[in-house]
């Protein structure tokens, strides 16, 4: 009775060391949607795994450029989440999924994507250095603005609009995601 006592304290033991090591991973990468994000993985990967990308991840094999951000790296890509895509004018998404937007498309996710790992803690200084604002150039060429106000790290695309960076510092194994609440438009 005795062995049997201690065989089932060992066991209880162990499953919570499990539960500890599990969870101090998990604390370790943010969740995106619910998904558990590894930093073992690629964007790509990871974004398929999380179904408030989806959108996101069809926009990407729509533009060609799955292989691309599935790739070395390393990238910081500011995700919008399929909430920040339905907040755009009805019929929008549609019409960028179409083979002859395809220009279009991967000119607006590629304004999503800037080269070299960028987490928020370098965001954020690089903002209070320059008095609350910084730039960064996109892979699409054009800047984003890193602002931040209330508390938040803002991104403004070039016409003004601003995304809230809603999830920071996702860490993949070729660069890092920031998940926003809107969809960034170049000029």
């Amino acid at each position: 009775m005795r062995t049997q006592i201690q065989r089932l304290a060992i066991a209880a033991g162990l499953a919570l060391a499990s539960a500890a090591a599990s969870s101090a991973f998990a604390a370790g990468n943010p969740a995106v949607g619910g998904a558990a994000m590894d930093a073992k993985k690629t964007i790509v990967e990871n974004a398929s795994a999380a179904t408030d990308l989806s959108t996101l991840v069809t926009a990407l094999k729509a533009a060609g450029l799955v292989d691309t951000l599935a790739g070395k790296g390393p990238f910081t890509v500011f995700a919008p989440t399929n909430q920040a895509f339905a907040k755009l004018p009805k019929g929008t998404v549609e019409t960028l999924l179409k083979p002859e937007n395809k220009a279009t498309l991967t000119s607006i996710l590629t304004y999503h994507v800037v080269p070299g790992t960028h987490p928020s803690s370098q965001l954020v200084a690089a903002a209070r250095s320059h008095g609350g604002h910084s730039t960064l150039k996109t892979v699409q060429g054009e800047e984003l603005t890193v602002e931040l106000k209330d508390g938040k790290v803002w991104v403004v695309d070039a016409k003004g609009s601003k995304s809230a960076v809603t999830t920071a510092d996702v860490m993949q194994s070729n660069g890092v995601v920031h998940v926003i609440d809107s969809v960034l438009m170049p000029k």
